[in-house]
């Protein structure tokens, strides 16, 4: 038995005020390609279908697309639960309706004690989704005095387990943060104080956990209980994760393997350091120029305007940063450093826009005017 595990695809998201839509739209593209040549027997998606609770139209018409494609053309059943960013009865809207066609939308606690079935060449496997929570929502709903996220999740999982049958293998749905496991800066925290951990242990009784919410693909506690990862890269602090989805293999005896599928998108986030010039000639002839670009600037002076020179060879440059005018000195230095006078000020200003030092008859006819300049300020 095959299937394929996702997570956090944040359709409609946008990126220092950029839309990354055309580039989901590639990745998901993606996805339909592998499964025209690998069939597989089920398709989840763990949470974070959406970026915000009320998607954009075109994010929506994205997602439609792909399930009707999916599940209308491939005929393979899609199994989605909400994350903490989609909103819940919003994404659930017709989810009984929608089941006919293979669409099954996990979006309430009773939905969750409602398996979807899926036979296969190894029985039955049973898909339990359960819903992004917090505890308010499941003190609500269980009545039980549950003070935080991993007694919640301990409590659900109990009440799923009440549902195994003996001869069906189980695997869980789920979209909350697993204790120990590594975060990435573009997820929303759940909660803060680290009261949103969940310890693993509550998951063991099943025979695969396709995770949501952490955007980097790892595993934790055991091989089975696995974040997929986001769809792609979503913050200059994922630069260097390995983006896809996870292929998942279950035998006779329960879980067999898992398998990373890469996805790649048509704009990398990257960072870039060095000083202006050097990065302005690297950028001549780097084939990835137009991926999306942090550019850490080490140059120690005052630069005129570096983002517009950077975006003639680095087009999608998104944010700078200039610790260079820093370096090697505290934080309080370097403002005074900053601060240093507003003759030093204007010659480094003066520099960068001529491309050539003040004379010294030019020194002292400034050096002249901010001294009247200054005399009349304290008068």
């Amino acid at each position: 038995m095959k299937f394929l595990h996702t997570s956090d695809w944040h359709l409609g998201r946008q990126f220092h005020n950029v839309s990354l839509l055309e580039d989901q739209q590639a990745v998901l593209a993606q996805i339909i390609t592998y499964l025209e040549s690998n069939p597989v027997d089920a398709f989840v998606i763990a949470g974070d279908i959406y970026d915000r609770s009320v998607p954009p139209t075109a994010a929506i018409e994205v997602m439609s697309q792909f399930v009707e494609k999916v599940c209308g053309e491939l005929f393979v059943p899609v199994i989605i639960i909400p994350g903490n960013h989609d909103g819940a009865q919003r994404l659930g809207f017709a989810a009984n309706q929608m089941k006919s066609s293979g669409l099954h939308i996990i979006a309430n606690f009773d939905e969750m004690l409602k398996p979807v079935i899926i036979p296969s060449d190894i029985g039955e496997v049973a898909f339990y989704g359960m819903p992004y929570n917090d505890p308010e929502l499941v003190r609500h709903y269980s009545k039980e005095p549950v003070k935080d996220h991993d007694q919640a999740h301990q409590l659900l999982a109990e009440l799923i387990h009440q549902q195994f049958v003996p001869e069906q293998k189980n695997v869980l749905i789920s979209h909350c943060f697993v204790d120990g496991a590594m975060e990435s800066d573009s997820e929303r925290p759940l909660a803060i104080g680290g009261s949103d951990r969940v310890s693993h242990d509550h998951f063991t009784q099943f025979d695969y956990v396709a995770l949501g919410h952490l955007h980097q693909p790892q595993k934790k506690g055991e091989e089975y209980i696995r974040y997929s990862g986001s769809l792609m890269k979503y913050s200059f602090s994922e630069q260097h994760q390995a983006k896809g989805m996870t292929l998942v293999e279950l035998d006779q005896s329960g879980f067999k393997s898992a398998t990373h599928i890469a996805l790649t998108a048509p704009h990398q986030m990257r960072i870039i350091e060095g000083e202006l010039q050097t990065l302005l000639e690297l950028g001549k002839t780097d084939p990835n120029n137009h991926d999306y670009i942090l550019a850490r600037l080490t140059d120690k002076h005052a630069i005129l305007d570096p983002m517009e020179k950077l975006r003639k060879v680095y087009p999608n440059v998104l944010h700078l940063e200039k610790p260079g005018m820093l370096m090697g000195v505290e934080q309080q230095m370097g403002k005074a450093r900053l601060a240093r006078g507003e003759l030093d000020m204007f010659k480094d200003f003066f520099l960068e826009a001529k491309q050539e030092p003040l004379t010294a008859d030019q020194e002292s006819a400034v050096s002249e005017i901010i001294t009247q300049l200054t005399r009349q300020q304290e008068a």
